[in-house]
C-alpha cells in the first residue's frame, strides 16, 4: 500500500531548498546524492514517511535511479532506509 501512495507527486516543496532536498516535516535534509552508488543505503530520520517516499521517489526519477524503501526504526529513531538499486 505504501508503495502506491510513494509512487504519487510530493504534497509540498514550500521547506526544499533545491530539488533534491528533502523536507518531509519541515526541516530540510541534504542528501549527497552524488556519492550514492548501487548497493549503498541512507537512513533518513522522519515522522511523515508518506511525504517523505514521495519526496526520495520523485529524487530518483529526477537521476532516473531505481530505489528500494522500507519504514523502519533504526537507533530508535522512526524514518525511511532506501538503497539504490541497479
Amino acid at each position: 500500500m505504501l508503495k502506491k501512495l510513494w509512487l504519487q507527486p510530493p504534497r509540498s516543496f514550500k521547506y526544499r531548498l533545491k530539488v533534491d532536498d528533502l523536507a518531509p516535516d519541515g526541516v530540510p535534509i541534504q542528501i549527497a546524492w552524488g556519492k550514492l552508488i548501487p548497493g549503498s543505503s541512507v537512513f533518513v530520520p522522519c515522522i511523515d514517511t508518506v511525504e517523505c517516499g514521495r519526496q526520495i521517489h520523485a529524487v530518483a526519477m529526477h537521476y532516473d535511479w531505481s530505489l528500494d524503501m522500507r519504514v523502519v526504526i533504526d537507533g530508535g529513531r522512526w524514518g525511511i532506509r532506501f538503497w539504490r538499486v541497479m
